[in-house]
């Protein structure tokens, strides 16, 4: 098809991902036949849908910080990490670029393209994927991050010249003990995660990035989530695991300006080779299996008793309401604490770890079956530190060694990823760490 030299040409997507990249694995005969359409016939934009005034919550996506960190936590999540799969700095620079635009879009309740699910060039595939059409933004937030590997992979290789700005913080975690983990659930070059109040917003938005992915970096493994495990505001009531307990009663919270200062954000000057991460946070992730049937078989009282607080209102066994402070001296029957010295409760409290606070946003996640015939159900444990050194490595420590629930735990996928700060308008995520 011979385009019209005299009509005005249709301008093309900023970003490089939503043609030329598909376009090009889908041959050079199609890809003509593409631009002539577009040469020659004025082609409307579209979006999923626009936000509306009094409907769900529509978070900005650029910003100081991230979103999706200290964000009111949200109902689901798809979480994702990637293998990068080019060698060419350009082009991991390219996918940053073409991420954060197709994030900002979406985030905003738009489609992951300028063109959307239903327009365009008729003989290519659409930019976005439409299985969001209709579907308000739902509050959808996506938080990208930055695995050890991106900088060093396994063998020392740098492939992208980062090795040099790498934060001395991330690492590979170590294998702690009673960890059962799968090579294949674990680590990651790149992650992102999406959390939305509507399931098919979040797939709809990890799905249309690793479209947009291809040819620059591949899945390596992803989970779904459900029913939040924890509240990241005040305003949100505690949520349930799927052991019927709440869980991250005392969990930091947005509203507290100051804990999230000292124990979220990283920050300036901490690491001199990483001061790109200045204003971000690490990212621990843990997919903790729960053995359901085993735990659903012992008395409420052993039940409290490992975790240390009460199934009904979450209080602490040495009394109170769910939120009354632990009393970790107060003894019992025989002289004994009333909060076992192995209770959960008591080895993750902060007065227990030298004032340590974690910002959790975990999900409950349920996989189907095993091959014994038992739920594949458990925890997505998600955790924001200012450094793994001092918050989270020790603590897991002592919780894989002491802690009396690890009998009814077992880890199977672990991760952890740098997080930047926020990106301005005209910024990728990440751009400092490639200035």
């Amino acid at each position: 098809m011979q385009a019209d030299p005299a009509a005005e040409p249709v301008k093309r997507a900023r970003g490089r991902f939503s043609r030329r990249r598909v376009l090009g694995a889908t041959g050079a005969g199609v890809a003509g036949a593409a631009v002539g359409l577009a040469g020659g016939i004025g082609v409307a934009r579209a979006s999923v849908t626009t936000p509306t005034a009094g409907g769900p919550p529509v978070y900005p996506f650029y910003g100081e910080h991230q979103a999706g960190i200290t964000t009111p936590a949200q109902d689901r999540l798809h979480f994702a990490a990637f293998d990068v799969t080019t060698s060419s700095r350009t082009e991991l620079v390219s996918l940053l670029e073409d991420w954060t635009e197709a994030a900002a879009r979406m985030t905003q309740g738009q489609g992951a393209g300028e063109y959307g699910p239903t327009s365009g060039p008729y003989d290519a595939p659409p930019d976005d994927t439409g299985e969001a059409i209709g579907l308000p933004a739902s509050g959808l937030t996506i938080t990208f991050g930055f695995g050890p590997s991106l900088f060093r992979e396994a063998g020392g290789r740098d492939r992208f010249g980062l090795a040099a700005r790498q934060p001395a913080a991330l690492r590979r975690l170590p294998q702690f003990p009673g960890d059962n983990l799968d090579e294949s659930r674990s680590d990651g070059d790149l992650c992102i995660q999406a959390c939305a109040d509507d399931p098919q917003v979040a797939v709809h938005a990890i799905r249309n990035l690793a479209r947009i992915a291809f040819g620059r970096a591949a899945m390596r493994w992803s989970q779904l989530g459900f029913g939040r495990t924890s509240s990241t505001s005040t305003s949100q009531v505690t949520a349930r695991n799927l052991f019927g307990f709440k869980d991250g009663t005392m969990n930091l919270k947005a509203e507290d300006p100051t804990g999230v200062d000292a124990h979220v954000w990283v920050p300036g000057g901490a690491d001199p080779k990483a001061d790109w991460l200045a204003g971000g946070s690490y990212l621990v992730t843990r997919r903790i299996n729960m053995t359901i049937e085993t735990w659903d078989r012992q008395p409420l009282s052993e039940q409290e008793r490992v975790i240390g607080r009460t199934k009904a209102e979450g209080a602490p066994l040495s009394g109170g309401g769910e939120y009354t402070q632990p009393d970790f001296a107060m003894l019992g029957a025989g002289d004994q604490p009333i909060v076992a010295t192995d209770a959960h409760v008591r080895l993750a409290h902060p007065d227990n770890n030298g004032g340590v606070e974690l910002l959790r946003r975990g999900y409950n996640f349920v996989d189907g079956s095993t091959s014994l015939g038992r739920l594949d159900a458990g925890l997505f444990f998600m955790a924001y530190v200012t450094d793994p050194r001092t918050h989270y490595i020790p603590l897991q420590t002592k919780l894989s060694s002491k802690d009396g629930l690890s009998e009814y735990l077992q880890h199977t996928g672990s991760a952890l990823f740098a997080v930047p700060s926020g990106a301005k308008p005209g910024e990728h995520v990440g751009q400092a760490l490639f200035a």
